[in-house]
Formats: structure tokens, C-alpha cells, sequence
């Protein structure tokens, strides 16, 4: 305590100086915390979007993920009714598990022929009452209102593109869609009906609903392959065009009603699944529901091939964006750090020239050597928390007036601006592990000079002027 009591009284004897070093230990630790606290939101943002369309876990076949895009039924879960059962029924998965939906994945081409454009696309088979209450998750308070699934309610024949696919089939028009530009050149229409093969299809069609037909906007054709290798169409009613946030994706998406997928896949046949979609309460239950779902197909479904993937294993672009944002963090930490590490340095060496004298009197009355660096480190660590500490509070005041301007931006595979919000408060990790390093540097960069002072010759000392 008398140390502590010294080295602040020494601290103040330079206020200046100190007061320059405190500022730039502050600015440092409040900046770290305040990108932090965006990095923060960054991450929560991309998981809440991503876990929304998704789920937390996606129970597939083990080679779907990797060879499915070629062909997504040969990678089927035949039974999936039975497996969504037992998950249901499960004591330990109950309350964790808030949705529990099939999806049924599938290639296919989609075409407007009244304008003579087609183009391959994926269609995507939802459950529509399940992806809206997918669509409620959102544990870490993103600030943003439920996006509205709009095949809720809807009829069987009804589906939501992508604004890349309504732009190349050329229905920007006819379903509203804003700033879609039409091409230079206008596509040669081959005819305003249906090619005749493509029409004896979708007349044959046993997903063909003429009354359905009446409530579309736009009309499109898909055509996929069935489960026996041969075609089959559907006639769609698209009631929207959503972006998808990537281009890529963008381009290709149809959405449409599963019932409908897998009539148009699988005809008359057992309908099947190529995934199951399972959304939990809490993002920190992954471990555990992973370990129990596998623990029930081996009991349960010990003759069907299946894995469980988390969404970061299906979606690396979150995983990519997260570890290049935490190289950036740990970029701009280095960069502070050194600073911190000079400034303090700087400061502790000074006071070691000016207390050269003081240092030859404590060591001629009997201070010892190591007295003597554990006054000037104390220094330093006084200069580290107070700095620090000062840093975390400024950032956690910054944070709040930011938070309440209302700013918005645009994340990554995004399509619409979400709120800007540094989520420093509550990040007690972040905040305490910062905080806790600066002023570990701080004290790392006093105890050099704080070693060359104790080395100081007591004579010597004594005549420095």
C-alpha cells in the first residue's frame, strides 16, 4: 500500500506528462472496444439471418453437402416423417428445439416462354407455417422485425423468386420490382404460348390447378426431373421477387410450397426430403442437440445413412467473415498495443532521468534494488488502469449515443439495411480482456525501465545533475 500511495504521488508530480500517457492508453482501449463492439454485431447479425433461413442444424445425407448440388434426390431422407417424430417426442430435445421442418432441395429450369427466356435455377420446397415461425428467431435482439414469409396462406401453385431470376425471366414488371433494368436489346419471343411438349406436360400435370392460376401476377413454367429420370412441369404463381443478398443465388432461387416440390419431383411416388432444418431456442445449445440427434438416428435409424451439420459447416462465408474480422481486431490490437507499449515506455524512461537523483538517495538509505522496480512498475500499472478504465467507460458512453442515432447498414449476403448497433455493454469478455491487456502491456513496458533504474550505481546517482 505504501508503494501504491508513492507511485501515485510521483505519477502527479508530472501531471502533463502523465496526463498524455492516460490519453493515449484511453483512446486505445476505447477504440479496441467500440470495433469490437461492431464486430460483435457484425457476428450476431450474420447468425441471426443465417439461423432464420436455416436453422441451427441441418440433418442431411453425408454426401449432400458435397456432391448434392448435382443431383439433390439421390441424396434423400426417405423417412423423414418418422425422424421428425422422434425429435418431437425426444424428453431432452423438446425443449430445445423450437422448429423442426423439412426442406426439399432441386434443379430444375424455369421459364417465362410468353417472353422466350429460361434459365436453370434451384428450387427450394418449404413448409410455409414453419419458416414463418423460423423466421421469429431472434435471440440477440438484432433491433429488426420479422421478414413476413410470403407462402404463408398461399396456394399450392404459389412461389417467391429471387430478384435476379424475375430480372433474367423478365418479370420485374409484372411483380413491381424496383431499379431492375431491362437489356439493350430485347430478346426475340419464340411465341406467346408454351413450347407444345412443355404444355402436354403441364397439362398432364397432377400439381396443374387452373383456379390457382387466376391468383398469380406472373406465371412461370418449371421443369425438373422426377424421381425416375424423366420430367415433369409445374406451373407456377409468382407472388414476389426477393432479393437473396447474393448474386449468385440471387439468380437462381425459387421458392415454392414443399407439397408442390415434391409433387413435381416425385409424381406419385413416396415423397421425400433432402434435408431436415432444426432451429434451437439458444445458439449455445448446438453442441448438445448435435450429440443428441446423433445419438438418436444411431438407436433409432441405425440403417440410414445421416449426419448433422451445424450452420457454420453449411455457410463458410460466416465462418470466413468472422475470422477476417478477427484478424483485423488482432491487427489493430498489435498497432495499439505498440503504441501503448512506446508511449509508457517513453514516460517511465523520463521519469527515471529526472529521478536519477531520488533513486541514489532511496538506495543510499537501504532501498534495495528490487524496491526500486517495484515502485516504477506500480507506476505503470497505476498509468494501465486508470487509462484503461477510462477507455472502457468513454467506449461504453460512445456506444450508447451511437446506438440512439438510429444508423443504419448494409451486412454481408444481406439485402436489406439492419441497425447500426455497437454491442459493447453485456460483452463483459470483450470489455475485461481488453482492458486486462493494455494494462498487462502498460506494466510490460515499465518494468525495462524500471530494471535500468535499479541498476542505476548509488555514487553515480548521487552526482547526476
Amino acid at each position: 500500500m505504501k508503494t501504491l500511495s508513492l507511485a501515485l504521488r510521483n505519477l502527479l508530480r508530472n501531471r502533463r506528462r502523465s496526463l498524455a500517457t492516460l490519453l493515449a492508453l484511453a483512446i486505445g482501449a476505447m477504440a479496441l472496444l467500440l470495433f469490437g463492439g461492431y464486430i460483435t454485431n457484425i457476428r450476431y447479425s450474420m447468425q441471426t439471418a443465417y439461423v432464420r433461413s436455416g436453422g441451427h442444424l441441418q440433418i442431411q445425407h453425408p454426401d449432400f453437402f458435397l456432391y448434392g448440388s448435382g443431383n439433390p434426390t439421390a441424396y434423400r431422407i426417405a423417412d423423414y416423417g418418422r425422424l421428425l417424430d422422434i425429435i418431437a417426442k425426444d424428453p431432452v430435445m423438446m425443449p430445445m428445439v423450437t422448429v423442426a421442418t423439412p426442406t426439399l432441395q432441386f434443379l430444375g429450369i424455369a421459364g417465362n416462354y410468353g417472353q422466350g427466356v429460361s434459365r436453370t435455377v434451384i428450387g427450394m420446397g418449404y413448409v410455409a407455417a414453419d419458416i414463418k415461425r423460423m423466421r421469429q428467431w431472434n435471440e440477440f435482439q438484432i433491433g429488426l422485425e420479422s421478414p413476413a414469409f410470403r407462402l404463408d396462406g398461399a396456394a399450392e401453385d404459389a412461389a417467391v423468386v429471387g430478384t435476379g431470376v424475375a430480372r433474367v425471366l423478365m418479370l420485374c414488371e409484372p411483380l413491381g420490382v424496383p431499379n431492375c433494368p431491362r437489356p439493350v436489346a430485347e430478346p426475340k419471343v419464340a411465341g406467346a404460348a408454351l413450347p407444345p411438349d412443355i404444355a402436354a406436360l403441364a397439362a398432364d400435370s397432377p400439381q396443374d390447378n387452373p383456379a390457382a392460376k387466376q391468383s398469380g401476377v406472373a406465371r412461370l413454367e418449371l421443369l425438373a426431373s422426377n424421381g425416375r429420370s424423366s420430367p415433369n412441369v409445374a406451373a407456377l404463381s409468382i407472388l414476389a421477387a426477393e432479393s437473396q443478398g447474393f448474386k449468385e443465388l440471387d439468380e437462381a432461387l425459387v421458392i415454392l410450397q414443399l407439397s408442390q416440390a415434391q409433387k413435381l419431383v416425385y409424381g406419385r411416388a413416396v415423397p421425400s426430403a433432402t434435408s431436415i432444418m432444426v432451429q434451437l431456442a439458444h445458439s449455445a445449445q448446438i453442441p448438445a442437440a448435435t450429440h443428441r440427434l446423433k445419438e438418436l438416428f444411431l438407436k433409432a435409424a441405425p440403417s440410414q445413412a445421416l449426419t448433422v451439420l451445424d450452420f457454420e459447416s453449411l455457410n463458410p462465408f460466416y465462418v470466413q467473415s468472422i475470422k477476417l474480422f478477427d484478424t483485423i481486431f488482432t491487427f489493430i490490437f498489435v498497432l495499439i498495443a505498440g503504441i501503448v507499449l512506446f508511449t509508457v515506455s517513453n514516460t517511465m524512461n523520463a521519469a527515471v532521468v529526472e529521478r536519477t537523483v531520488e533513486i541514489g538517495t532511496l538506495r543510499a538509505v537501504g532501498l534495495r534494488r528490487a524496491g526500486i522496480r517495484r515502485l516504477f512498475v506500480t507506476e505503470g500499472f497505476l498509468l494501465g488502469c486508470v487509462g484503461a478504465v477510462c477507455g472502457a467507460i468513454s467506449a461504453l458512453a460512445i456506444a450508447a449515443v451511437i446506438n440512439r442515432l438510429g444508423l443504419t447498414w448494409l451486412p454481408p449476403g444481406s439485402s436489406e439495411p439492419l441497425p447500426l448497433i455497437l454491442r459493447v455493454w453485456g460483452e463483459w469478455s470483450m470489455c475485461v480482456g481488453t482492458t486486462l491487456g493494455l494494462i498487462g502491456i502498460a506494466v510490460v513496458s515499465a518494468w525495462f525501465p524500471a530494471y535500468r533504474a535499479a541498476q542505476l550505481n548509488i555514487v553515480e546517482s548521487l552526482r547526476h545533475v
